[in-house]
């Protein structure tokens, strides 16, 4: 059966599902594509406070579809808009999104999976999750493009030993790395993620967006470099907005805010 990428609203909630029964979520070119516009809607639709991206099956997704690399991955022009295009334009689509993203991870989380986790903002994982990319098996490196990605979530170190070693790592050791914000028994997992959309929920849904436009020009930068001049230019418009009103008024006002 054919994988795809799944989207479905659940109030102020999107659930982004990685599906490919059989093959552990393995993405295919297809589902690269179904990412990309799974979330470039989610980045437009005001209503939503929070993404969770998910597997199925016991997995998050075991990397990609290798059955379908012989199509293109021994030409240089098509294994370019594979990464380019493809891989790329879903991975660069979850980075542009200003809603909070949750990554679920249960199971395998290799190759691609890890690359999607890193565009999470928050990673809770299972305790049985492994996480690796051993494609050196496959007699192929990692895109610069991922590579960098990965390197600068989950540490050079780590990708290094993913890479070089085929090394696989547990969640345990992820979270030890600072790659996962939580571990839990997999029997709570869903139940922790929950918890964590609540939260974010509950919370101003302006303030995370323009949270989300900070971090993503200033995170990994020097600690002190000046933030980007336009930045700086429109970080504080939000001043007379309805949220940042009602935000400190309910603090002022003991009461729960009503974003």
């Amino acid at each position: 059966m054919a994988g795809q990428v799944r989207l479905s609203l659940h109030g102020p909630v999107a659930r982004v599902t990685l599906s490919h029964p059989g093959r552990l979520g393995a993405m295919s070119r297809a589902m690269w594509r179904e990412l990309r516009e799974a979330f470039l809607a989610i980045q437009v639709d005001a209503r939503l406070r929070c993404a969770v991206v998910a597997g199925e099956e016991g997995a998050f997704c075991a990397g990609g579809d290798i059955a379908e690399y012989p199509e293109f991955r021994f030409d240089p022009a098509s294994l370019r808009a594979f990464h380019e295009d493809d891989v790329w334009g879903g991975l660069a689509a979850m980075l542009a999104c200003e809603v909070p993203v949750v990554a679920a991870i249960g199971g395998a989380c290799m190759g691609a999976g890890v690359e999607i986790a890193c565009c999470c903002d928050l990673r809770i994982a299972a305790s049985s999750a492994r996480f690796g990319a051993p494609i050196a098996r496959l007699g192929f490196p990692m895109a610069p493009r991922e590579a960098q990605l990965v390197a600068a979530v989950a540490g050079e170190a780590t990708l290094r030993e993913m890479l070089l070693e085929a090394a696989q790592l547990d969640a345990p050791e992820m979270k030890a790395r600072g790659f996962l914000q939580r571990v839990v028994p997999d029997a709570q997992l869903a139940q922790e993620v929950q918890a964590t959309v609540e939260r974010i929920t509950r919370l101003a849904p302006q303030a995370a967006r323009l949270s989300k436009r900070t971090l993503r020009r200033v995170a990994g930068g020097a600690p002190d470099a000046p933030p980007p001049a336009d930045l700086l230019a429109s970080a504080y418009d939000y001043a007379d907005s309805a949220e940042h009103r009602e935000g400190i008024a309910a603090f002022l006002d003991k009461r729960i805010p009503r974003f």
